[in-house]
Formats: structure tokens, C-alpha cells, sequence
């Protein structure tokens, strides 16, 4: 059996020890590879970079070992047991790759376990050492990975059966705060690592609720246990999901205290997070993409399926919320209104179709510069907009028959559970079969062309209005508001610098800031002559100011001072408000 003894041996250098054990190493020379991206997470990051002091010994005489490319080494030929002992520098703190200092240590699997090429399919043994440091702060061990012989810590074996399941189980060592629950009947645990005062029972209890919506909705669960590792930081947001666990980034501010009374927008927006990951247990880990299916983790794989694996997933998060009790009804109007929002305020959804966005997901959704508002759309937001579509779409035209859980389950029930992958155009067939109708015309314009989402034609026989207003100001997400003056705007985004002026990050075209000359990263400094302090000061001073009114901007573009002149226009109607209509409607959604 191939085993990895893991070390986290230098908290200040943030170097992990590993030392890799090859029992009969392949005769003409091991090769040896490392991901360069990790399932779920669709760049390349070339987690080889992160490897240092890489050497290899055959019954404890060293040999060569050099690389063939930025990912690969290889051995010189051997006999007998094959030890490669290595480094790997562990300071990225996300929900992607492996951190570790003095507090806590986190890892994935494809941050540190080098695989020998030609053993993918057999056993692997893990063990986790804990050096004296980490017992004398008391760190325990929370994974899914399965336990061999472990002590009360969770130090100790493990096993895997495969490589793949190898890198599908997140590890998280440190001084850890844990609450445990049952959902149908399924042991769930929450382990957090950060400081702070959380109401874990709260979490547990709302938690439970979630999941046994999401398992209601399928029928069963596909996992005898599931794991949420949450690091809390002061400003950190994101998630990565695994077969029966998932790693969280989220603020402190997202967690409950003790007391609480009416959830915060923070905790409700960690309860989405959290409900949105344990979704991709059945969509994304289990439903999934044929090339997604045990696919070459050197190189990207291309799909036009984003749009339902990632927007079906961001339409039901928060719905999952609604359907636990865990949300009122227009609270959950508003909540989807400004998921939409994301999608409407955005210009590049007429230049980026849907499916495009998916396929160059590698090279423009995971890698976006200061253009992408005029440029790209999103196949999270847009693709949740197609999903409420064609759930109003399968509810119309089966009379209130079926809805998008019968899509859903059928995917799971033809797909999740065999095991069989889907190929691009298949799930819109599918949606054609529960709903009784060819649906390819409203997947041509919404998926594959720049059309809108018709929202507004199909949300009134459901008792929802669908409108759109102007922004309050240039942070407003969407949704309800009872101000009536909507101030004009340049059309940008920015933000205040340290020197109190007004850095651009975005310039939407066709608006002021852009008539005006005006690019990302010019900082300006005066509006009319008056010097600005930063964001609030500009929006404040342009509510004196009416559509159609000249003005003068003073900027820097790098060290060089510049003015322009601009006329302001009208705030763009771009924030999507929800509404309940009066009367019945003949409808039930959702």
C-alpha cells in the first residue's frame, strides 16, 4: 500500500513534511505528478510550485530525481521500497489549497499528496503525526478520510481506496470548537477554526434543518456522513464542496452569537453558503458532467454545463432556506432579487452568452480583470436566472404538475446514482421531457444567445412582480428600498484609497465616467473643483447634482494630473426588485 506520513513540522516557515512511500516503484523509473488545479475550482494553479527540498531514496541509498515538466519528476529506476521525502509551503489561506502556522493546519489533498503515476486506482495509507506543539495545545483532527487506527485526537491512519478518493477529504488540525447533529438519521458535524463567541447549537439546529429539505428533495442522502470545516476570519467568504464534506471561508460577522434574536443578513447569507455546498454533494460530486468523471487534473476540461451545476445550485440555496422555515416569503423575494441583480447590473450579459462563460470559465470567469463587467457574465448568477426560468416554465406548463425538483431528482435517479455522466445538451433534453414541451427555443435564447431570462412575462401567473429600479448608491444589491430619489452616478465601481481619494476598479461603458475618458485605476480627486475624501463624499456631492447637469473631474492616471469634463445621465434601471402581486395567482411557486 502507498503511504504518505504527513508532518506539519515548521508553523513559522509554514512548511508541511511529507515523506511518500512506493512499495514497488515501476521498473523503468517512477514518475510522479501533482494537481494542478482541484476539482470544483476551475483554474489552473499549479499546486507543484508550493513543493521544495524533493528528494528520493531506494532502501535508504539516495537516487536522481529531477522534473520533466512543472508538474512531473522522475525517478531513476529501483528496486524495492521507493521513499520520496519532500516539503510543501502551506500559507494560502482559502478553501482551495493548504495552509498551516502556530494556530491550525488545513490541507487538501492535491496541495500535498504527490501521486505516482500508474497507482491511481489502489489503496493509500495516510498518517498524521502530531508533534509535540500541537498536543500541547490540544489540536484534534476533523476529515472525513477513513479512520484506520486513530487516538482521541483524530492522529494517526487512515485509508483511501483510490487517489481520487484520496484528494476528496479536506483535513483540518487545530484547537477546534464542534457541535454534532443528526439529519435523517445521518451524523453531521460542524468543526470551526477561528476565534470567537458562536452559538453552535444555533448552527446545528438551523444546519439540520437545511439538510433534511435537501435530502427530503432527493429521496436520500449518499454519504453515512458529512463534515462542514468553517475558518472564520475577519472578512473571508467561500466554499469548496467534497463527496461528504465541504470546506468554508466565511467572516465573523456571518456567525451567530449567543442572543441573537432575528438572524443577521450575515448569518442567513453563511446558512446559503453552507446550504449551497451540501447541494453539490448530489449536484456537482455525484450529477455530474462526463468530463468531470475521474478527468486529468494537469490540464483544463471544458463543459458548457456550469449553468446547472452552478446556477441550479444558487437557485435552490436560499429556497432551501425559505422551505426550512428558516426565511419568510419576501424575505426570500428579496434574497433572490439580488441574486438576480448580480446579473442584470452587468452589461456583459449581452456580449457573454451563458454557455460561453462556462466553457471559458479557466481563462475569463476565474481570471477577471477591470473590463469584466463589459464583458463576461456569470454562469453562478445568470445560470440561477435560467434555473427560476425554467422552473416557471416546467410549473406552467404542466398546470402546477412538476416543478424543478422532478428534474432535479431525475438526474439523480438516471445519473447521480448510476454513476453515469452527462454530456453537454443532455439535462436541457431532459428538462423538455418533465415538462411535457420542447423547451430548446428558451435554452437557444437564454443559454446559448444574450437574451434576458423573461422573468418578467412569467412571474405574474405565480402572484410576483419582476421590476427593476435605479441604485440608491453604488453598494445597493437589489431588492426592496423605500427611497425615492435615485442620485445619477458616473458608472463605475471604486473604492477609497488609504490618501482618501477615489480609486476606479470599473468603467461601465457608456456611462459618464467613460464619455468622460476615464479608465480603472485612475484615482480621482475632485468633482468640480471640490476635493472628494473618498466613496461617500462622491455620492453624497453627486445627489446635488440632476441628470443631463455637466461636471469636471479632477484625476490621476498613474502620477500625471488630468481633467475631463462628462454630463451626468439617468441611474440605470438595474436593481431587480420582487414583489408579491394582490389577488391569487392560479400558480404556486415556489
Amino acid at each position: 500500500m502507498i503511504r504518505y506520513d504527513l508532518i506539519p513540522a515548521d508553523p513559522a516557515g509554514h512548511i508541511i513534511e511529507v515523506k511518500l512511500t512506493v512499495p514497488e516503484p515501476v521498473a523503468e523509473g517512477q514518475v510522479l505528478r501533482l494537481p494542478a488545479w482541484i476539482p470544483g475550482s476551475y483554474l489552473i494553479r499549479d499546486f507543484a510550485r508550493h513543493v521544495v527540498q524533493l528528494e528520493a531514496h531506494c532502501n535508504g541509498t539516495p537516487i536522481t530525481i529531477g522534473p520533466l515538466d512543472k508538474d512531473r519528476w522522475q525517478c531513476a529506476p529501483c528496486e524495492g521500497p521507493l521513499e520520496i521525502y519532500y516539503q510543501v509551503y502551506a500559507n494560502d489561506l482559502s478553501v482551495r489549497d493548504a495552509h498551516f502556522d502556530q494556530h491550525h493546519c488545513f490541507f487538501n489533498g492535491t496541495s500535498v499528496f504527490i501521486l505516482p503515476e500508474g497507482f491511481e486506482s489502489d489503496s493509500f495509507e495516510v498518517v498524521l503525526h502530531a508533534t509535540p506543539h500541537m498536543r500541547a495545545d490540544d489540536w484534534q483532527v476533523a476529515t472525513t478520510l477513513p479512520p484506520v487506527a486513530v487516538d482521541d485526537k483524530g492522529f494517526g491512519g487512515y485509508r483511501a481506496e483510490s487517489y481520487w478518493q484520496l484528494i476528496d477529504h479536506p483535513v483540518e488540525m487545530g484547537e477546534l470548537q464542534t457541535v454534532t447533529f443528526e439529519a435523517n438519521g445521518i451524523p453531521h458535524k460542524v468543526a470551526i477554526y477561528g476565534q470567537g463567541r458562536f452559538d453552535l447549537q444555533r448552527v446545528a439546529t438551523d444546519l439540520k434543518a437545511i439538510c433534511e429539505q435537501e435530502i427530503a428533495l432527493f429521496g436520500e442522502a449518499p454519504f453515512e456522513q458529512y463534515l462542514f470545516l468553517v475558518t472564520v476570519t475577519r472578512d473571508g467568504y467561500g466554499g469548496l464542496e467534497h463527496a461528504d464534506s465541504t470546506a468554508l471561508l466565511c467572516s465573523r460577522d456571518m456567525m451567530p452569537w449567543p442572543g441573537m434574536d432575528k438572524p443577521s443578513e450575515g448569518y442567513l447569507r453563511f446558512l446559503e453558503l453552507c446550504s449551497h455546498e451540501y447541494f453539490h454533494a448530489w449536484n456537482v460530486k455525484r450529477i455530474q458532467p462526463a468530463c468531470f468523471q475521474r478527468c486529468d487534473l494537469s490540464a483544463p476540461v471544458y463543459t458548457t454545463q456550469l449553468w446547472w451545476f452552478e446556477g441550479a445550485t444558487s437557485y435552490y440555496d436560499s429556497q432551501f432556506l425559505y422551505r426550512a422555515g428558516l426565511m419568510d416569503f419576501d424575505t426570500y423575494l428579496d434574497t433572490l432579487a439580488k441574486e438576480l441583480t448580480r446579473v442584470w447590473r452587468m452589461p456583459g450579459r449581452h456580449v457573454q452568452s451563458v454557455a460561453e462563460s462556462s466553457w471559458l470559465a479557466w481563462s475569463k470567469f476565474y481570471q477577471q480583470d477591470e473590463n469584466a463587467p463589459n464583458a463576461i457574465t456569470s454562469y453562478y448568477s445568470k445560470g440561477a436566472a435560467i434555473v427560476l426560468g425554467l422552473d416557471l416554465l416546467i410549473r406552467k406548463h404542466t398546470r402546477g404538475q412538476k416543478t424543478l425538483d422532478e428534474l432535479t431528482r431525475l438526474l439523480w435517479q438516471r445519473h447521480g446514482r448510476t454513476g453515469t455522466g452527462l454530456e453537454d445538451g443532455e439535462i436541457e433534453t431532459l428538462a423538455s421531457e418533465v415538462a411535457g414541451t420542447d423547451l430548446s427555443d428558451y435554452f437557444q435564447r437564454v443559454l446559448h444567445d444574450v437574451e434576458d431570462v423573461p422573468l418578467h412575462e412569467l412571474f405574474p401567473a405565480f402572484g410576483v412582480e419582476f421590476a427593476l429600479r435605479p441604485p440608491t448608491d453604488l453598494k445597493d444589491p437589489g431588492g426592496r428600498t423605500e427611497q425615492t430619489h435615485f442620485p445619477p452616478n458616473l458608472g463605475i465601481n471604486a473604492q477609497t484609497t488609504p490618501q482618501q481619494t477615489v480609486r476606479l476598479t470599473h468603467v461601465w461603458q457608456d456611462r459618464p465616467a467613460y464619455h468622460g475618458g476615464l479608465s480603472a485605476g485612475d484615482e480621482l480627486v475632485a468633482l468640480d473643483g471640490l476635493r472628494l475624501t473618498g466613496m461617500e463624499d462622491l455620492e453624497n456631492m453627486l445627489k446635488q447634482y440632476a441628470p443631463g447637469e455637466p461636471v469636471t473631474l479632477t484625476y490621476f492616471r498613474r502620477d500625471e494630473l488630468t481633467t475631463t469634463e462628462t454630463v451626468l445621465d439617468e441611474p440605470p434601471a438595474d436593481r431587480v426588485v420582487l414583489t408579491k402581486r394582490e389577488g391569487h395567482p392560479h400558480l404556486d411557486w415556489p
